[in-house]
């Protein structure tokens, strides 16, 4: 009996890494698409919809992994999704110019028992290299329709959807179909250990029996919880051990090699190769990338020029926003007159406009750096990438892939942790971004543009701001490996990497990825920032000077436009009082007030309320120290790192060693607020964003105080 049409399918989009699952998502989904996290974890979730007939497909794009045994967060999320939320059709993306690897997935996925379709992806390149393939007999071992498809070409696309329905509808009815043949040992245990799963009839009707003795052969943790119900551990460890003392070997290998015997089978069965495989282009290529002595020089040259699309291409755009962030302010504060202190106009001007375009300034960036990574990681370079810098990187305990992060920190901090996406596994992924704002990124280069030629030698400036950063990086590389021995201590996810064929990106995916990620920065990340920025106007304005003292400030500027004459020399008498005002101001804030109650905390570092003020209005963006440290100083807030006032003020009130002192706190110190709010979006928890907060800013202090009491103790600097 063929079931009725239904009219909202849900097919889930499985597939290896490389095998071009997220270009058939794109081609099936075109701009229906969005993009979230899996609940509970930072593991982006996209789903998108497609219109067949009078069905509504939506297709859930699953992370991209190699198997169903739950070693990392990704491949997690990917089965839970299969076994617990049971989509109608799960569509396996096969790399068919890479067949055995990728049909190892497809097995386990026959294995769950879901509704299958076969997508053999890149049947061009397997064309190209001599494969052809009888899909009859594949479809009768893996009991699933088989497709041919070229992702980023769209073909196949019809077919694939037209398979979909036919299983949904069930005018394909399931085949006999194989199952993998364990050998009598371990199908001896299997049966065991389904027995008495049996017992809860809740918990098999759900998984399936022979599954879920399957994974706990397996050693499968997350099954274990699943069946926690059942006392069977006593069962599995006597299984386990049987089968190792027959096989000599742990069930795990043992259903490993079944599985690719089976594979074997299926594939001399089905494939036949029409010419003799020659090393391709591909690998003629990966003889010069991953070179011992070429690699890294080639390597660091392509991030070169990603540094130089992200930042120096985005530094026109992030001007005009600058520019037109400007011109609103300057035209919402028009609608007051001349000289009026409405907390009304300060509130927009200052906290809301100045809070958004604290946020949108960095669009660009955004755009250019997911740009020049979706041409990379679809290219295919990406893992090359990895396999490169894993030896390094894998010696503090990180993945290959973390060193671009890192290195784009340099830049700036918040597109670094965004490009911790990246990264397949959750542990690496957390300590990146925790250590990236280490790397001392653009918006800290005002501030040692402002210390450094105020108090040191012109020969020294540019070694001084070489140890600054490289400060940074053994701290980052030393935080990096302490986190991974510690609250992130625990064995490294396998380093599977499989080199795929290079490959054209395509300009709609690459645009896709590009506009996805920033427009998920805009709508997430903005909203936090902006709630930020207006606490933060908020410590900076209130409660307001004094009536007496306002009067008193007041009263001079009167004094001045009725005494002076020269309009140049009024104005500058007036600009005087008014930055002595704002100063004053910034004393009786909040934020001032914290600043003078901080004292006996910073004082051990060499610093003052006036330093301590200036660094809670610079926890907005860092560059904002140089002009609040204008303001307390009263110097004017418009002063910038050449301000040559300001430097005056600073060598007349503080020595070379506080100077170095400042700059190694902002190093450390909590980040801008951009960076943290865009931690708790990757986290995906204000736990991992408060805990960078704290954590950076005590290591500050501590690092700080040391410095500043040896220096003093050896009379360096003073």
């Amino acid at each position: 009996m063929v079931e009725c049409m239904r009219s909202n399918i849900t097919v889930a989009l499985a597939g290896n890494p490389n095998s071009g699952k997220t270009t058939i998502f794109n081609s099936l989904t075109g701009a229906r698409q969005h993009v979230g996290n899996y609940p509970g974890v930072t593991v982006e979730r996209m789903e998108g919809h497609r219109q067949a007939g009078e069905s509504d497909i939506r297709i859930v794009d699953l992370p991209g992994t190699y198997s169903l045994t739950a070693c990392s967060s990704e491949e997690l999320v990917a089965r839970n999704f299969i076994v617990d939320e049971k989509p109608d059709v799960v569509v396996d993306v096969i790399d068919s110019s890479n067949l055995e690897r990728n049909l190892y997935l497809t097995v386990q996925l026959m294995e769950t028992g879901v509704p299958l379709v076969l997508a053999f992806n890149m049947s061009d390149e397997a064309r190209v290299r001599g494969f052809e393939f009888d899909l009859d007999k594949f479809s009768s071992f893996f009991n699933a329709p088989v497709v041919r498809t070229v992702g980023h070409k769209g073909e196949g696309m019809d077919e694939l959807v037209e398979k979909i329905v036919e299983v949904v509808s069930g005018e394909r009815l399931p085949q006999n179909g194989n199952t993998v043949d364990y050998g009598e040992e371990v199908e001896e245990e299997i049966s065991r250990i389904e027995s008495m799963l049996r017992s809860d009839s809740s918990l098999t009707d759900k998984y399936g029996a022979r599954w879920l003795a399957v994974k706990l052969l397996e050693n499968d943790a997350d099954v274990r919880q699943k069946a926690g119900s059942i006392p069977i551990d006593d069962q599995v460890a006597r299984s386990s051990a049987r089968v190792e003392k027959i096989l000599g070997d742990h069930p795990q290998t043992v259903i490993a090699s079944r599985r690719y015997g089976f594979i074997s089978v299926a594939c001399q069965e089905a494939v036949r190769s029409t010419v003799e495989v020659l090393h391709s282009i591909s690998d003629r290529i990966d003889a010069v990338i991953t070179n011992r002595v070429l690699g890294i020089p080639i390597f660091l040259g392509l991030m070169y020029l990603v540094f130089y699309l992200t930042f120096t291409l985005g530094d026109p755009p992030m001007g005009w926003i600058e520019s037109a962030f400007k011109w609103l302010g300057d035209n919402v504060g028009a609608l007051w007159p001349d000289g009026s202190k409405s907390l009304l106009k300060s509130l927009l001007v200052d906290g809301i406009i100045g809070g958004v375009g604290g946020v949108i300034v960095f669009l660009p960036n955004i755009l250019f750096l997911f740009f020049a990574i979706a041409i990379l990681e679809d290219s295919g370079y990406m893992a090359r990438a990895a396999f490169i810098m894993d030896r390094l990187m894998h010696r503090i305990g990180l993945h290959g892939k973390s060193f671009i992060p890192m290195l784009i920190g340099f830049g700036c901090s918040v597109p670094a942790i965004m490009a911790t996406r990246m990264l397949e596994n959750r542990r690496d992924r957390l300590v990146t971004m925790l250590v990236v704002p280490l790397m001392s990124c653009g918006a800290r280069l005002p501030i040692y543009a402002l210390v450094i030629p105020a108090f040191f030698p012109e020969a020294w400036n540019a070694p001084m701001l070489w140890i600054i950063y490289v400060i940074g990086v053994l701290l980052a590389v030393v935080s990096a490996k302490i986190l991974r021995s510690t609250i992130f201590k625990g064995e490294s996810v396998p380093f599977v990497m499989e080199l795929p064929p290079y490959r054209m990106p395509t300009l709609r995916g690459v645009i896709t990825h590009m506009w996805q990620r920033g427009w998920l920065y805009l709508k997430k990340a903005g909203t936090v920032i902006l709630g930020i920025a207006i606490v933060l106007w908020a410590l900076t304005t209130f409660p307001g000077l004094p009536g007496d003292e306002a009067a008193r400030f007041e009263k001079e500027k009167q004094a001045v436009e009725a005494t002076v004459a020269d309009e140049e020399r009024r104005k500058e008498k007036i600009a005087s009082i008014e930055n002595a005002m704002t100063e004053s101001c910034l004393r009786h804030s909040i934020a001032g007030r914290i600043g003078n109650a901080l004292e006996p905390v910073i004082r051990p570092m060499g610093f003052d309320w006036k330093i301590g003020t200036a660094l809670i209005g610079a926890f907005a963006a860092k560059e904002v120290f140089v002009a609040q440290m204008g303001i307390v100083y009263s110097v004017g807030k418009e002063v910038d790192e050449g301000s040559a006032a300001l430097r005056d003020q600073l060598r007349a009130n503080y020595t070379p060693l506080v100077a170095f002192c400042i700059m190694l706190f902002c190093l450390v110190s909590a980040p801008c607020m951009a960076t943290i709010a865009v931690t708790r979006r990757e986290s995906n928890s204000w736990r991992w964003a408060l805990f960078q907060l704290s954590g950076l800013t005590v290591m500050a202090w501590i690092l700080t105080v040391i410095v500043f009491q040896t220096g003093r103790l050896l009379g360096i600097g003073v």
